[in-house]
């Protein structure tokens, strides 16, 4: 089984505006992911995929891999899928979020481990949550999960609701995970979901994945222990530099 990595990087964000560039002791965040990336045992190649000339010249200065996509993509998904259609050879393709420059390889490793059951179509990380501030937090995706570790549902809502319980004893009763952004898929599979339409469950949510399970694919999930830090303002970034 090849497997390959694509890092989807952008240029124009909202509350960001040329994150991948931003520098951190001393890299840019775009070498600092492809770096933690290229450290994973199971990933045969690593792209970064862009449709900016700036991010580009920065990842070819440091020797990484880089491929020029459409300008007009809605999501890093799509960005993966237009890799993988120019790279048939590969089985399956891991997308790596641009904006967590310490991901850790295990945790790419542990969501490649998803594929050595066969028949998985998509893949993602969850992580227990330990607190009402995580619990409670509608920023925060939370899953749920059936006994196979498959995903059945995303929100930002807390779910299940525990009727009748207070909620300070609900993390007491019951498991809760949250989910961590990165994904995997088979070939054939992200091939096929950037052709869907978006879904009403996806649009209420404002989550991608949700299209995926209206649309009848299933979502493996791999319970890591791990925590990642996902640079979104400039503000995440004040917190983690000293």
């Amino acid at each position: 089984m090849k497997i390959l990595g694509v890092i989807p990087a952008r240029y124009a964000s909202t509350r960001f505006p040329g994150k991948p560039l931003v520098e951190i002791q001393g890299k840019s965040m775009i070498q600092r992911v492809y770096e933690q990336a290229s450290l994973c045992r199971n990933l045969d190649r690593v792209i970064v995929a862009t449709d900016d000339e700036r991010i580009a010249a920065s990842v070819s200065a440091f020797g990484g891999e880089v491929q020029y996509t459409s300008s007009t993509h809605q999501s890093g998904t799509d960005r993966c899928a237009e890799v993988a259609a120019r790279l048939p050879e590969y089985d399956v393709v891991i997308n790596i979020q641009g904006d967590e420059p310490f991901i850790n390889p295990e945790q790419i490793d542990l969501l490649i481990s998803c594929f050595s059951t066969p028949g998985v179509q998509l893949a993602t990380l969850i992580k227990a949550i330990h607190t009402e501030e995580e619990l409670f937090n509608l920023n925060l995706p939370k899953v749920v999960i059936n006994n196979l570790n498959q995903a059945i549902y995303f929100s930002r809502q807390t779910i299940p609701y525990q009727r009748g319980r207070d909620q300070t004893d609900w993390l007491n009763n019951h498991a809760y995970y949250k989910h961590i952004g990165i994904y995997g898929y088979s070939r054939e599979a992200l091939l096929e979901i950037t052709k869907l339409l978006p879904s009403s469950l996806e649009k209420a949510e404002s989550l991608e994945q949700l299209r995926w399970i209206e649309h009848g694919y299933t979502i493996q999930t791999a319970l890591t222990t791990l925590e990642t830090i996902a640079i979104d303002t400039p503000e995440d970034l004040d917190k983690i530099l000293p």
